[in-house]
């Protein structure tokens, strides 16, 4: 069974907490740059990092992952001017 690229990833961060969130869900990804070339560890190509897992959690890690990321808008994107000064 091959790998499915279910997402490019422009930013490290972004893309390590979404890899941890899959994993808790019981999902297999694997971090595009770790299966890249020797000597370029963490290195992250023009168009950002490739998240995979199995062809078979494709379907269901997309959604999962999917639904992460509008969460993740939605909070960068939420008000904070509940603060008083």
């Amino acid at each position: 069974m091959g790998l499915t690229t279910i997402a490019k990833i422009d930013d490290l961060g972004e893309a390590r907490l979404l890899i941890l969130a899959l994993k808790s869900h019981g999902f297999h990804p694997i971090e595009g740059n770790e299966v890249g070339l020797a000597g370029f560890a963490g290195a992250i190509g023009p168009s950002g990092v490739p998240i995979m897992v199995p062809e078979g959690e494709a379907e269901d890690a997309k959604l999962l992952l999917d639904s992460l990321r509008e969460d993740f808008k939605k909070d960068s994107f939420s008000d904070t001017s509940d603060d008083e000064t």
